[in-house]
């Protein structure tokens, strides 16, 4: 059976302040607008690619509460999703995953492209 993979760029949602820090409120905000937008596409899987992103680091509780977020959305989330980054913010990306999954998300962090389609695309987990 194919792989449906909708792409989502961080570029779209993640918000900063004027100072350059990042706009949590705004960038959740914007974050469960387009997870309420993807609802009616169950079955699909979804990359997240951070990569082209303003450099933004999101402290852990930031992290771990984006992760809590998604519970409104399972819906949204209810299938596989990819969280890909640059290399030196693997760990942060890795950690949100690691939120999401204690959360019952089948969420997984990745630096390459290829990576995150060829675990999208395999059956099972």
């Amino acid at each position: 059976m194919p792989t449906n993979i909708r792409i989502i760029h961080a570029h779209d949602f993640i918000k900063a302040t004027p100072e350059g820090r990042l706009n949590f409120e705004e960038s959740k905000k914007l974050l469960m607008e387009i997870a309420a937008a993807s609802r009616p596409m169950i079955y699909y899987e979804i990359i997240l690619d951070t990569r082209k992103a303003k450099s933004v680091i999101m402290s852990a509780d930031q992290l771990w509460l984006l992760a809590a977020e998604l519970i409104k959305y399972h819906a949204a989330f209810s299938r596989k999703t990819a969280v890909i980054c640059p290399l030196e913010q693997f760990d942060y990306a890795e950690f949100f995953a690691l939120c999401a999954q204690e959360r019952g998300f089948k969420i997984s962090a990745f630096t390459s492209l290829d990576d995150a389609i060829e675990w999208l695309s395999a059956n099972g987990t």
